[in-house]
């Protein structure tokens, strides 16, 4: 089941957590192949407490499970400013299932039947992405993205943010005071594949600035006509 022999492939501590006993324990046998840590769960509670720990680098966490479903186990955990990253297991392939995962705080998600090739693909890329260095806070006068604990405030007031209202605004604070093309924010929120309405994203804008802007009496993110958006720190000036 080795997928890579490259040394320098990322690994780290994996939380597995699937009812499926066969198929749980298959998949791990697979992962410590491929030179992973991992620890197995069988039911979303045991999973949510082990999931706590600073030790886990990614939790693979399947939907369907006993005593707590994997939404509520990752809205918990992002309620409770656990950043691990998640990689959720969908039964289906239905668009609303991925959907919810993204809204509960998943970082990705695998529809089930997986090849697990892809399975460990999207693991090595969480782990890339927590270790890049891109998990340093982005701070704009006194607007702060934590992307480690994935959460957003201003000032001292904490600003909840869905998964897909935190996306787009750290896609514009990746790059403050330049202009995101509209199509650039597309496909970084919504994924390349994305054939719904793609007015979304003025719809998604509305949203964050009903959050980040008109309770402070800020006006950061500016509509650029014809062309996307941008944040500046409108305190400025």
């Amino acid at each position: 089941m080795s997928t890579t022999t490259d040394p320098s492939a990322p690994t780290g501590t994996i939380l597995l957590v699937e009812d499926e006993a066969a198929l749980a324990d298959g998949v791990a046998r697979g992962l410590r192949a491929e030179g992973f840590e991992v620890e197995v769960a069988y039911d979303g509670l045991t999973g949510l407490e082990r999931a706590r720990g600073d030790d886990v680098d990614v939790v693979v966490l399947d939907i369907m499970l006993p005593g707590m479903n994997g939404y509520r186990v990752c809205r918990a955990l992002r309620e409770e400013g656990v950043g691990t990253p998640i990689l959720m297991l969908t039964a289906k392939s239905g668009e609303y299932d991925e959907a919810e995962a993204l809204d509960t705080g998943a970082d990705d998600f695998l529809s089930k039947p997986f090849s697990f090739v892809v399975l460990v693909a999207r693991i090595r890329a969480l782990l890339r992405r927590s270790a890049d260095g891109r998990a340093q806070p982005l701070v704009l006068g006194d607007l702060v993205l934590d992307p480690l604990a994935r959460t957003c405030r201003r000032a001292e007031t904490d600003i909840p943010l869905t998964t897909r209202e935190y996306e787009l605004l750290e896609a514009l604070m990746r790059k403050p005071g330049q202009v995101v093309a509209k199509q650039e924010l597309l496909e970084h929120v919504w994924g390349h594949g994305f054939e719904g309405d793609p007015n979304v994203v003025e719809v998604y804008v509305g949203y964050l600035r009903r959050k980040i802007d008109r309770p402070f009496d800020r006006s950061d993110i500016e509509t650029v006509r014809g062309v996307g958006y941008r944040i500046v720190d409108s305190a400025d000036g």
